[in-house]
């Protein structure tokens, strides 16, 4: 085991794709001790090298540093999250935590701080390029952020800090996805999943089949709080039933609470922010986005806010009279919107999702719609190598190749939901680009599509053909990726920015010619007709109060917890400090939930990446509408329009300042006119 194992030399394969075929479960904990050991030593070298410091022997050798745990890590936190097994949440939970101490061991490191500060403060005699200089300039960063700068007492509780952080955020995210699958709503009898179409149903009766069930249906719960089938079921006492089964996750009091995990992870934060010379959590994370400032933040959400609860409102009352014209006394709850919804939808516009399922059958809305507009706008083409191995039997290997026909790199495809699965969907990179090690970008896009039954088509609802489009944006952003450096690679952005490229490829899955050339009828091979798509058109903005206050009312939730000090942050009620928070943002709605409840809200506590930073899709989507309508004012799928998106802000990665590079790309700052006028919302409500 010590001498073959896969991770200790890179891989053969093209791409240097990790070898899955050759990887065990027992190779995982020897790469990760030996990867770390290695760049112990590695840094160890660059801090007592007699020669004084320049960019070759210190930026360019820290870069150089740690392959076998960058080659490690990809590979197993990818498998940790789209395949996990208790092994393997065994090994994360033994080495979250020692990576959490040895990045302290480097960041820490006063000799190797020593020498970055010295190039820092000698910096403009260095005569370096463009990308080398923001390269000091954001190791500088990051090793004051790390709280380099500290006292050698302060460094002791840091590190405490952080590595009881690490390990809190692995057992939450593990007791989200672990009450997501032991919580899933069992129904026995056909009869009460009455609206849900025939291939929903029969995925229903797959996912029982596939959890060892001889009988009944399964509708399996995803992360956000709206649950799918919430849109068609009739039984109104079974609708209640599953979006009751989201909304208490975590909070239940059994072996899957979060609520203790929580109040430690707020409290552990803002410690951390104090220590570091930060308010709070939200301070430190938000002044190296792009926002700079909580206060830049909560005014674009106070600007946003009430306009979109005055939309919701106004829903809620043709809802409330839609229940009334079915015969109905009751009251509007959070259960029944998406299913009064849907019949307000089908009356205004004569849209009904269940109808629209036959005419987005995967197969055809990946290759057809995504990998066909990638191919219009950039010259891509994809070619399956299923000879190529991936981690998973699901998960498809496509070779992507340039305009030129020059080899770009690989995109793998994990598209169905399991119970070894996380909820949600993501983008991670295996192989990250980069012109220092010659490396070719090799990418994944995980989804939670349920699959079909064997020999059945896998049809996606609207909002999963959009989330195939937004995922492939990050894997573009990816694959496009043109830096020296691998810490600037692809989507290594700001958090703020991250969302921007990706919500940016969204806008291809209504374009009238990638519509059309990927929106046929599953059996009869009939385009969606075109009343239809003018329909959707015209139906573009409904609902879209519901679904700007869901969303900010999340992002209103992560900052208020984010906000707390230190001396605040202790003996917390999590559900009376939840209504408080939404109440006082003036987001408290009560049949419009927030998109993820404080319990199994894992993108701010499963992982730092978002804490504070849920309001980023939002920012970033001022970037996304604002370049939609320079597309859309040029023609839209363009190969011209392409490149000069592709050239002028993809390749960057994180190579140079994020807004700097959007200036640059449109020639000027963005407007946030765009998004108020797709919203909806008006800029003075």
């Amino acid at each position: 085991m010590t001498t073959d194992n896969p991770f200790f030399a890179p891989s053969d394969l093209p791409y240097q794709l990790p070898p899955f075929d050759r990887i065990e479960i027992g190779h995982y904990l020897p790469a990760f001790e030996r990867g770390m050991a290695d760049q112990r030593d590695e840094v160890a070298a660059i801090a007592a090298d007699p020669a004084p410091p320049t960019f070759e022997n210190t930026l360019v050798a820290l870069e150089r540093s740690g392959r076998i745990l960058q080659r490690v890590s990809a590979a197993f936190f990818n498998l940790a999250s789209s395949d996990t097994s208790p092994q393997l949440q065994e090994i994360e939970t033994q080495v979250v935590p020692r990576l959490s101490a040895h990045s302290d061991a480097i960041m820490l490191d006063r000799t190797l701080y020593g020498r970055v500060r010295d190039l820092y403060e000698r910096r403009d005699e260095l005569g370096l390029d463009a990308e080398s200089a923001w390269l000091l300039e954001r190791y500088h960063t990051d090793f004051v952020r790390a709280g380099a700068r500290l006292s050698d007492e302060q460094h002791v509780r840091l590190r405490e800090i952080n590595a009881e952080l690490a390990g809190l955020a692995t057992e939450f995210g593990n007791k989200v996805r672990d009450e997501m699958n032991a919580n899933a709503v069992v129904v026995n009898d056909v009869a009460e999943l009455d609206g849900l179409s025939d291939d929903a149903i029969a995925a229903a009766e797959q996912a029982a089949r596939d959890r060892g069930l001889e009988r009944g249906y399964v509708l399996n719960l995803i992360l956000p709080t709206a649950q799918p089938q919430l849109a068609a079921l009739t039984n109104r006492a079974l609708r209640e039933r599953l979006h009751t089964a989201s909304v208490t996750r975590g909070a239940r009091g059994d072996e899957h609470d979060t609520t203790g995990l929580v109040r430690r992870i707020v409290r552990l934060r803002a410690e951390r922010a104090r220590l570091l010379g930060f308010e709070h959590h939200a301070e430190y994370n938000i002044a190296d986005n792009t926002a700079r400032t909580v206060q830049a933040v909560e005014e674009m959400l106070a600007k946003l806010a009430p306009a979109a609860v005055a939309n919701a409102l106004a829903e809620a009352e043709d809802l409330q009279a839609a229940i009334a014209a079915s015969g109905e006394t009751f009251t509007l709850e959070p259960w029944d919107w998406a299913f009064y919804t849907e019949r307000v939808r089908r009356e205004r516009y004569a849209i009904d999702e269940s109808e629209l399922r036959p005419y987005f059958e995967l197969e055809r809305v990946l290759r057809d719609g995504v990998f066909y507009a990638a191919g219009r706008l950039y010259g891509l083409r994809f070619e399956e190598r299923p000879e190529l191995p991936a981690y998973h039997p699901d998960a498809r290997v496509f070779e992507v190749l340039d305009h030129d026909g020059s080899r770009l790199g690989l995109f793998i495809g994990d598209f169905f939901t399991r119970p070894s699965k996380r909820g949600g969907a993501w983008a991670n990179a295996l192989v990250p680009q980069s012109r220092l090690f010659g490396t070719a970008p090799v990418v994944v896009n995980n989804l939670n599509v349920n699959r079909a039954p064997a020999g059945e088509p896998t049809l996606l609802t609207l909002d999963e053909v959009r989330t195939l489009f937004h995922e492939f944006g990050h894997a573009l952003h990816t694959l496009f990726s043109q830096v020296h450096f691998p810490k600037f690679a692809g989507t290594r952005v700001p958090r703020d920015f991250v969302e921007y490229p990706s919500q940016v490829n969204e806008v291809w899955m209504l374009w009238p010619e990638v519509l059309a050339n990927y929106a046929t009828h599953h059996e009869t091979g009939a385009p969606l007709p075109q009343e239809i798509v003018d329909r959707l058109q015209a139906a573009k903005q409904f609902n879209e109060g519901f679904a700007t206050t869901e969303y900010l009312a999340a992002s209103l939730l992560d900052l208020a917890w984010h906000t707390l000090r230190v001396e605040d942050a202790e003996d917390i009620d999590v559900a009376a400090f939840e209504a408080a928070a939404l109440e006082r943002a003036g987001v408290a709605v009560p049949f419009v939930p927030p998109r993820y409840r404080t319990p199994y809200f894992a993108h701010i506590f499963s992982g730092a990446a978002y804490s504070a930073g849920y309001y980023s899709y939002i920012w970033s989507e001022v970037l996304d509408a604002d370049t939609v309508d320079w597309l859309t004012e040029r023609g839209g799928l363009r190969r011209e329009l392409g490149d000069t998106f592709r050239d002028g802000l993809l390749a960057k990665g994180g190579s140079a300042d994020a807004m700097a590079v959007y200036r640059a790309f449109r020639g000027r700052d963005p407007l946030i006119e765009p998004l108020l006028k797709r919203r909806g919302l008006t800029a003075n409500p």
